[in-house]
């Protein structure tokens, strides 16, 4: 990976914390559900496959999913900012996953998702 890409890594769990799928970013790959959500969001320029898309899409059973976990680390093992962008943001509600955390900085950030949780 090149040393300005920063790997981002997604985990689907259900409500035992039981792992349902992971997904990390690709700089080479896409998806058409990618494709469809930036559309959505008005980013019709392209865009690989991040992390909670690829999530999402290697869960089998997103009924049972209960919460994300989104997590970038930097090369010392610092945790950076992780907040899912507009485009996962909007997979992420279609899909009925209510609990998001991810990382900021030195902690991580858990929100329940709300209309406004985003804004």
């Amino acid at each position: 990976m090149a040393s300005n890409k920063h790997a981002l890594t997604a985990v689907i769990t259900d409500k035992r914390g039981r792992v349902l799928s992971i997904g990390q970013n690709s700089y080479v790959k896409t998806h058409p559900l990618q494709a469809h959500y930036a559309k959505k969001v008005g980013l019709h320029h392209k865009v690989y496959l991040h992390a909670e898309m690829s999530a999402i899409v290697k869960c089998r059973d997103l009924s049972k999913a209960h919460k994300i976990s989104i997590f970038r680390y930097n090369k010392k093992g610092d945790p950076m900012y992780a907040k899912p962008c507009p485009i996962c943001q909007n997979a992420i509600e279609i899909a009925g996953i209510k609990n998001i955390e991810y990382t900021v900085g030195d902690k991580i950030e858990k929100t329940a998702y709300s209309k406004t949780c985003f804004d």
